[in-house]
């Protein structure tokens, strides 16, 4: 209350609804668990963590009536613009904020800057510059739109603050499209939130009417209420999500700078990409891809160095990409072939193929690549292993050298660099001659990371049997074939 005993105007975040409590609320209207317990086969990058969207509020409102440590305004390089949000922060923060402003001297694009909150209920309010958005100049706006959201929240981090109201930094005069720019603004504070997450306990996402929808629609893509919604918001995660900090990454646009040009580096082939992506630089110039058709003749002539075919390469890998996260593959993912488990003894995730469930003769096998590039691309990001499961395969599971040949030649160079072992469980005569030729005369650097793996027994010396779940059958024939080792340990039901 007021000193007149009318109501405030002002709102406080502690009093407004979580992003999850609707959602929790709805499933015990249901009795249902919030979180389903069944396994979940394919993790999403973003994925269902209830302490981050604990942080997280959607309110439909003004941003400048919000009662939270600082208050986000957009505004132009001037700090003059008379925008809707702009507009209503100077009427409720009062005189003294303009001539606060004054002294800044403007803001450049990207940026962001401090004032006092003056009579809002704010202590402070964010200055940022948000990019006039042209689809000629994507990239420089969506790296713009990224530094916005990203130098907000470094500020908050270093002034230590407990809250930060964002309003849509985007605005309809600059003319970024608003579905885009929720992408980048949504997956920038995940990200921060992921790394710096104890620095902040309050994120709010102040909408218009207009706004609302699309941040309802596009929330549970990056804060997932539950596994299950985790699951089945993966199919609409756009094909850029962007690097570990959420900001935009268009490797076909990016040459490499070095200290010095012409000399060769010491750095090894398996480096690729992401190593060359450590040297560019902030100028405009270390962005500018230059002359494409010139590259794809050099190519045809066998002139063109290892990093541009590295970059060739990138470009093939990201349409691959970017056609898996748009097709319908359920059907290839019901064949429960590829699912993610636990961890071996070092830490790394665990991958587990089994053989017996792909009928190669069946299914398209170019939407089973498409499926194990639309798995396998956040998990090899980092150290994972691979466990196979030969186990009674026949030939209408038999995958083919040339199918694993353009599997090995599509994918990105982190797949193969972060592959630690690949565990061949239960292999034939035959299949480990097979395996040989493959990995002798095919393809390389495969050959050292491959374990025969005869027994689970022998399994689970590098991976806990608690940390892997076996399909039934699996169980059965090393049972029978070995002896009831570890027979008791219960497998998947979903298998």
């Amino acid at each position: 209350m007021d000193p007149l005993g009318a109501p405030s105007q002002f709102v406080d975040v502690d009093s407004l609804p979580g992003w999850s409590d609707a959602y929790e609320a709805k499933q015990l209207d249901c009795h249902q668990s919030p979180v389903e317990k069944a396994q979940v086969d394919v993790r999403s990058p973003f994925p269902y963590r209830k302490d981050i969207n604990e942080k997280i509020i959607l309110w439909k409102g003004d941003v400048a009536l919000l009662n939270c440590t600082a208050i986000v305004n957009t505004s132009n390089e001037t700090l003059t613009d008379k925008n809707p949000v702009s507009e209503s922060i100077f009427m409720h923060a009062g005189p003294d904020l303009k001539d606060e402003l004054q002294k800044l001297k403007g803001c450049r694009t990207g940026e962001a800057k401090l004032t006092k909150g003056f009579n809002l209920a704010a202590r402070f309010i964010i200055h940022t510059v948000g990019p006039k958005y042209k689809s000629r100049y994507r990239t420089a706006a969506e790296s713009s739109l990224y530094s916005c959201y990203r130098n907000v929240l470094q500020l908050a981090k270093e002034q230590a603050m407990c809250s930060v109201g964002f309003c849509v930094i985007n605005t309809l005069k600059r003319c970024y499209p608003l579905e885009d720019a929720t992408h980048i603004a949504l997956r920038t504070v995940r990200r921060f939130l992921e790394v710096h997450g104890e620095t902040l306990e309050k994120v709010v996402f102040a909408v218009s009417e207009l706004e609302e929808a699309t941040y309802q629609k596009l929330l549970p893509l990056y804060f997932p209420r539950s596994l299950e919604e985790e699951v089945q918001s993966l199919p609409y995660l756009p094909a850029d999500i962007g690097n570990a900090e959420g900001e935009p990454v268009v490797p076909e646009r990016q040459i490499r700078i070095t200290e010095k040009p012409g000399v060769p580096d010491d750095a090894s082939d398996e480096e690729g990409l992401e190593a060359d992506l450590s040297f560019i630089g902030s100028h405009a110039f270390a962005r500018m891809e230059g002359d494409v058709d010139k590259q794809r003749r050099l190519i045809l002539q066998g002139q063109l160095s290892e990093a541009a075919l590295q970059k060739q390469h990138q470009r093939n890998y990201n349409r691959w990409l970017c056609q898996a996260r748009a097709e319908d593959l359920s059907d290839i993912a019901s064949l429960k072939a590829l699912y993610q488990t636990g961890v071996d003894n070092c830490g790394r995730t665990v991958m587990v193929v089994v053989g017996r469930n792909i009928p190669v003769t069946l299914i398209d096998m170019e939407k089973a690549l498409l499926y194990f590039i639309h798995v396998m691309d956040h998990i090899a990001v980092k150290e994972y292993v691979l466990v196979y499961f030969h186990t009674l395969t026949n030939d209408y599971n038999q995958l083919d050298s040339n199918f694993l040949k353009k599997l090995y030649d599509v994918v990105d160079a982190k797949y193969k660099r972060n592959l630690k072992a690949l565990y061949f469980v239960h292999p034939t005569f035959r299949s480990k001659v097979s395996a040989w030729f493959f990995t002798t005369f095919t393809v390389s650097g495969l050959k050292d990371k491959i374990h025969y793996v005869e027994s689970l027994q022998q399994l689970f010396t590098a991976i806990p049997p608690e940390q892997i779940d076996l399909p039934p059958f699996v169980l059965e024939y090393d049972a029978r074939e070995n002896g009831p080792y570890y027979s008791s340990y219960p497998p998947s039901p979903d298998l």
